[in-house]
């Protein structure tokens, strides 16, 4: 008799010995972390991070929304808001500059499809329009991710990517553009070359997807 080993549920938020795995590897791999109890905590420490009259783009993150960052970034006036600005330029015509504006900010804030406690960060995207700031065109980004993003190892990463993320965002998706999502683009971010541009806010709460 043969007995299949269950999905892991990705919902469930990692021990506090696995969230000290997950920061010490990705402090030794150049991340700055920090581990804070919630997502309140992490809207606090985020506007001490950024400086007034930033340049600031938020990257689509349910974990921005539910904790109240995404608004106090594109709607409080405080920072030069890209996401704003973007919407309310022509993409026929200034699609290059819009572009540019994401891609090349002051800060890029956002959250991650998963964390491992070997010390890589997963980000999976349909357009891609947040990567190239993660990646190393923006000055500095700063990563919000729930305790339930924890996984093991890169495997693992990718297969919460698939079986847990895909599911939810295609839902989100359909609500909020008719349309369906996909992994077109992948980002695995094994190190941060530059020291202090790249900092993980780990959450001891579940937040997000």
């Amino acid at each position: 008799m043969t007995t299949s080993t269950p999905a892991a549920p990705f919902t469930d938020p990692a021990s506090a010995q696995r969230l000290e795995r997950a920061a010490a590897a990705l402090t030794e791999h150049g991340f700055t972390v920090e581990i804070l109890d919630d997502g309140a905590a992490a809207r606090t420490r985020v506007q001490e991070l950024i400086p007034e009259g930033a340049s600031v783009f938020t990257g689509a993150s349910e974990t921005l929304r539910l904790s109240g960052i995404e608004e106090d970034i594109n709607t409080s006036g405080r920072y030069d808001a890209v996401k704003p600005r973007g919407l309310a330029m022509d993409r026929a015509t200034q699609m290059r500059e819009i572009w540019r504006l994401m891609s090349t900010p002051d800060v890029i804030v956002g959250s991650v499809a998963a964390v491992t406690e070997t010390g890589s960060l997963v980000v999976a995207s349909a357009t891609g329009s947040q990567l190239p700031g993660y990646a190393g065109a923006a000055a500095h980004a700063i990563w919000i991710v729930g305790a339930q993003k924890v996984v093991s190892d890169l495997p693992t990463a990718l297969r919460r990517v698939e079986d847990h993320c895909l599911p939810l965002e295609n839902d989100r998706a359909m609500k909020a553009y008719g349309a369906p999502s996909a992994p077109n683009r992948l980002l695995i971010l094994n190190a941060e070359p530059q020291p202090g541009r790249g900092t993980v806010l780990l959450l001891r709460e579940t937040i997000g997807f």
